[in-house]
C-alpha cells in the first residue's frame, strides 16, 4: 500500500515528530472524515510500498526524510510553492527557502523525488493572471534541474473556501474572482510553455478541462514515479479520490482542520483558529494525528468560529 502523508494537512511542516513516532510503532489510527469511524493503517515495511509527502515547508522534516530513507522506504515529496503574498498565505515559508529545500532533497535523493505544485491558482487583485505568469516563470527557473514535473490546479470554490476568502478579502483589502474557463485554459497553456523551456512537464490535478497541449492529467499518487525512486516495480491500481483524479490507490493518514498555515483558499481547514488550537493541543505520542494531550502541558487556544 502507498501511504499519503497527507493531502489533509502538512505533516512534514507540523507533525513530523508524530509521523516518526508512528513509524517506530508500526501503525497509526486514522479517522474517516465522512463516517467518523477509526481505522488502523499499518506502517510496517512489509505493508508499505512507499510514502507520498505533501508540504509547503519541508525544512522541519529534512532530518525526518533521512530517517525514512534509512529505514528503506521510497518516497516522493509533493512540494507546493506559489510565492503568494502574505494576505493569502499567512505563514507559509518564504519561496526562496522552499526552493532551497526542494533542491537539497533532489540532490540527496534523486531528481524524481520532488514534484513541484503550483496550486491552487487563485485569481485575486493581488494575484492576477500576469502575476501568476511572472511568479511561475521565476519559480520554474529556480527549480530547473531539481524537478521534472509541475502540478497545477485552479482553486475550487467550495462553501467553506468562499466563506474564508470573503472574510479575508474584507479584512485585508483585496478582491477575488473565479474567471471563465477560457481564461484558465489560456493561462494553463502559457504556464506549460514556460515549464517546458525549463525541462519541466506540466500536469493538471483533477481538472481535465484545463489540460493544455503538451500537458497531461496529474497522478499525484504515482506508482510509476515511486517505482523509479525505489528502483523496483510498485504495483497499485488507479483509484482517484474525485472526478478526473488519476491517482493510484493509497491510504491517507492525515486529519482535516489541523494545518495552521492559514492559506485563505484552503479546502482542508474550516477555520485557522480551529487548526491552530488542534495543533497546539496535539500529542506527538498519540496513535492518531490531531489527538490532544491529556496532561497539564496541553495548551488551549480560544476558538470561536466567525
Amino acid at each position: 500500500m502507498i501511504v499519503s502523508a497527507s493531502y489533509r494537512t502538512d505533516i512534514p511542516a507540523f507533525y513530523g515528530d508524530w509521523f516518526l513516532n508512528r513509524l517506530d510503532s508500526g501503525f497509526c489510527w486514522v479517522r474517516n472524515p465522512y463516517s467518523d469511524q477509526m481505522y488502523r493503517v499499518s506502517l510496517l515495511p512489509d505493508d508499505v510500498d512507499g510514502f507520498v509527502f505533501w508540504t509547503k515547508n519541508a525544512g522541519p522534516f529534512l532530518d525526518g526524510l533521512r530517517n525514512v530513507h534509512r529505514r528503506g522506504f521510497p518516497f516522493v515529496v509533493q512540494y507546493s510553492m506559489t510565492a503568494y503574498p502574505r494576505q493569502l498565505e499567512f505563514s507559509v515559508v518564504d519561496a526562496a527557502r522552499a526552493v532551497a529545500h526542494a533542491r537539497q532533497i533532489a540532490d540527496q535523493y534523486g531528481p524524481r523525488v520532488v514534484v513541484w505544485r503550483y496550486d491552487p491558482i487563485l485569481f485575486t487583485s493581488l494575484t492576477e493572471a500576469d502575476d501568476h505568469r511572472r511568479s511561475f516563470e521565476q519559480l520554474a527557473a529556480a527549480l530547473e534541474g531539481a524537478v521534472d514535473e509541475v502540478v497545477i490546479s485552479f482553486a475550487q470554490i467550495y462553501q467553506k473556501t468562499r466563506r474564508n476568502l470573503e472574510r479575508a478579502a474584507r479584512h485585508l483589502g483585496f478582491t477575488w474572482i473565479d474567471p471563465p474557463d477560457a481564461h484558465k485554459r489560456v493561462l494553463a497553456a502559457d504556464l506549460a510553455q514556460v515549464a517546458a523551456v525549463r525541462g519541466i512537464r506540466l500536469t493538471v490535478c483533477s481538472q481535465n478541462a484545463y489540460v493544455p497541449e503538451g500537458g497531461s492529467p496529474a497522478r499525484c499518487i504515482d506508482a510509476a514515479r515511486l517505482s523509479d525512486v525505489a528502483g523496483r516495480p510498485i504495483q497499485a491500481s488507479q483509484k482517484g479520490n474525485r472526478p478526473d483524479c488519476a491517482c493510484a490507490l493509497s491510504r491517507d493518514i492525515g486529519a482535516y482542520n489541523t494545518c495552521p498555515h492559514g492559506c485563505v483558499y484552503c479546502y482542508a481547514v474550516q477555520d485557522r483558529a480551529l487548526a491552530r488550537n488542534r495543533r497546539h493541543q496535539h500529542d506527538p505520542a498519540a496513535e492518531s494525528l490531531g489527538q490532544p494531550r491529556l496532561d497539564s502541558e496541553a495548551e488551549t487556544v480560544n476558538y470561536q468560529e466567525t
